[in-house]
């Protein structure tokens, strides 16, 4: 295997040997290396009372390589073969069987997880949660839109929650065909799997915040289940810091046998779309198009667990999905919650949303022989990864402002400090740079002021723990008016 470094956004492409590889991260040299700060904006005296340094992605810790190492193929491989066993998973299918269509998938996956949750010592709580869909897009006829969830409720910050999905529901060709079969092994038997996965593991650990895991319904019609879950956490005013979607994470294989066995694609969207028009308006004057919370996420996720311990590399695309296309965690996203998609570099067209059928040789359908588990494996260990460091660490700092009142060469941060943060740190980078290099070391205050322009570079704020974990960081805007 090569050697593991930070992926980055998929800017450049190249075609060699018929194979394809998505470039690998370039971390700019450091900015302003020698830069000071002051951390206290109103009665710091010159001259500067520290130095800033370049940033070094966060190390797993010893718990969480443990972890890690528990994520096991063969059980992801018999997550899906059990699930491809139920013919078709069409979210119009059949549902009061137990061995054909949705309904009996549905029931696996709550048994699965309710095994897990009686081995969390009451941590951990399994349940389905189901509405009924009227007619609507793709829903010719009233049908039951059913979720499974696997909740672990967090030791000290239970309030902050993260979720991570992936959506059991399968189609073939026509969208509307719920009674051929429909294998649905990559898309996405492979995501759901890694949840079942990731749930396993995560039930006998302490996890500090909520994590909610969870089998969504309906993505193939119009992204009924997860839309339904997103809302139903909105309206409940749920915290969530952040979800993680996995949806085509099978196989490293693409259509024209192109490989990148050790590459994992995150899209991240730019401008939330919860935004107002007029900090949208303030977000593109100011130059944050780049650092919305989901980017900043898939960030975060990038520092932590492209290594050597999951084995991976991150390629952050800047899009809401593949081009024109979209995913369980639009709906989050919409609802104002930071969301990023995980799927496979290179993704192989003859094995999604076909009839299963042989044509001129060419093998076409979903199936799980073109699914690899040692790949999807590694995707499920950047997940843990970045979960776990998420839900380790602090919430995201609050009320990051910076100050436009005064009109010099320094730049004034200010938040909201929180309990349970240890400290904070100021992060920033060029303005053309992926990934943030440099990192100051600020205490646990509220306010620095660091002498570097704010023309010049983008900014963040992240809250660190005592456990030495961090949050995303936080893009600053200028208080309200």
């Amino acid at each position: 295997m090569p050697s593991v470094k930070l992926y980055f956004t998929a800017l450049l492409t190249a075609v060699r040997a018929g194979e394809f590889v998505l470039p690998r991260a370039v971390i700019p040299p450091p900015v302003a290396a020698n830069a000071s700060i002051y951390t206290d904006c109103a009665n710091a005296a010159w001259p500067p009372s520290g130095v800033g340094k370049e940033l070094v992605p966060q190390a797993p810790s010893e718990e969480l390589k443990e972890m890690l190492k528990e994520i096991d193929p063969a059980n992801i491989e018999a997550y899906i073969k059990k699930l491809v066993s139920f013919g078709t998973r069409h979210t119009l299918s059949i549902q009061n069987s137990t061995t054909r269509g949705i309904g009996a998938a549905r029931d696996w996956i709550y048994s699965e997880f309710s095994k897990f949750a009686d081995k969390s010592e009451g941590r951990m709580t399994a349940s389905i949660q189901s509405y009924t869909q009227g007619v609507a897009s793709r829903i010719p006829f009233p049908v039951k839109i059913s979720n499974v969830l696997a909740t672990i409720k967090g030791s000290t910050s239970p309030d902050r929650v993260y979720v991570i999905s992936g959506h059991y529901d399968s189609r073939v060709t026509d969208v509307l065909d719920y009674t051929s079969d429909a294998p649905g092994a990559n898309d996405d038997a492979s995501g759901t799997a890694l949840v079942m996965e990731l749930a396993r593991i995560l039930a006998t650990r302490q996890p500090a915040s909520t994590i909610i895991l969870a089998a969504v319904s309906g993505e193939e019609q119009n992204l009924y289940g997860s839309t339904f879950l997103a809302q139903t956490l909105k309206n409940a005013s749920t915290n969530v810091e952040a979800m993680l979607n996995n949806d085509i994470v099978g196989s490293s294989t693409g259509d024209r046998g192109q490989r990148d066995p050790f590459t994992v694609r995150v899209f991240a969207q730019g401008p939330p779309p919860s935004e107002s028009a007029a900090t949208a308006a303030r977000r593109l004057q100011i130059g944050g198009e780049n650092d919305s919370p989901a980017r900043n996420l898939a960030r975060l996720s990038a520092e932590v667990a492209a290594n050597d311990a999951t084995g991976m590399g991150i390629a952050i695309v800047y899009r809401l999905d593949r081009f024109l296309r979209g995913g369980d965690h639009t709906p989050f996203l919409q609802a104002g919650y930071p969301a990023v998609r995980y799927t496979e570099p290179n993704e192989d067209f003859a094995h999604q949303h076909q009839d299963v059928r042989t044509e001129n040789g060419t093998v076409y359908g979903d199936l799980i022989e073109f699914v690899d588990v040692e790949y999807t494996a590694r995707v499920a260990r950047v997940n843990l990864a970045t979960l776990w460091s998420l839900s380790q660490a602090p919430g995201m700092p609050r009320n990051v402002t910076i100050d436009t009142s005064v009109l010099d060469n320094d730049t004034r941060l200010r938040w909201r400090v929180s309990e349970e943060a240890e400290g904070y740190e100021v992060v920033w980078r060029a303005t053309t740079a992926p990934l943030w290099t440099n990192v100051l070391e600020v205490g646990k205050v509220g306010e620095v002021r660091v002498p570097l322009s704010k023309d010049n570079v983008i900014f963040g704020v992240r809250a660190v723990g005592k456990n030495g974990y961090r949050s995303p960081a936080v893009f600053p805007f200028p208080p309200p008016s």
